[in-house]
């Protein structure tokens, strides 16, 4: 049994594969948010601008916020997030991505999808 002060804490793992369909797109979609970031310093900027145009996971990165994964979920408060993404060579035939090799029923996880 939980008691708050054991439970007050929960790391959600998430690991996604991403199809990128149009990189112009998301190229494009990440640069019109950078353009409207307030937050990136302008001697940042240009360096930024850079990295997304010459690396579509970078793009994804920037487009992806795990704020935005919780946000609504009510009594949660986001304490700390990091992230990363990069391009793979991906079989979804392969036994390598079978994503529910890590389930251990007995280790208290919880697994959808």
């Amino acid at each position: 049994m939980s008691t708050p002060e054991t439970a007050r804490f929960v790391r959600l793992n998430v690991e996604l594969v991403i199809e990128i369909d149009d990189e112009n797109a998301l190229t494009k979609a990440a640069l019109e948010r950078m353009a409207g970031d307030s937050e990136i310093p302008a001697e940042e900027r240009a360096d930024a601008e850079r990295t997304v145009t010459e690396d579509t996971a970078e793009a994804l990165a920037y487009l992806v916020d795990p704020f935005d994964l919780i946000g609504d979920v009510p009594g949660v408060e986001l304490a700390q997030a990091s992230w990363s993404s990069e391009e793979i060579d991906y079989d979804p035939d392969s036994p390598d991505w079978d994503l529910d090799e890590d389930d251990d029923a007995s280790d208290g996880e919880v697994t959808t999808g």
